[in-house]
């Protein structure tokens, strides 16, 4: 299994960001993408394989995950 030092990668923060600290930043890699809380740059991670992230993303963009209000 290869490990990546994610404090040596370039994480990306979502242009929809309020600027208040309170984001989620991503980072692609290789298989991989990345997640991370933007106010604990060096606490946990989570990885998704590329396969389970492009089906989250086709979900937000379907509407999967709208909560009832």
């Amino acid at each position: 299994m290869n490990t990546v030092n994610l404090c040596e990668v370039i994480w990306r923060k979502s242009s929809y960001s309020s600027g208040e600290g309170q984001c989620v930043e991503i980072v692609f890699l290789r298989e991989v993408v990345a997640t991370r809380d933007s106010k604990t740059p060096y606490g946990a991670a989570l990885a998704f394989g590329a396969d389970t992230w492009s089906a989250f993303m086709a979900g937000i963009k379907a509407g999967a995950f709208r909560a009832a209000l």
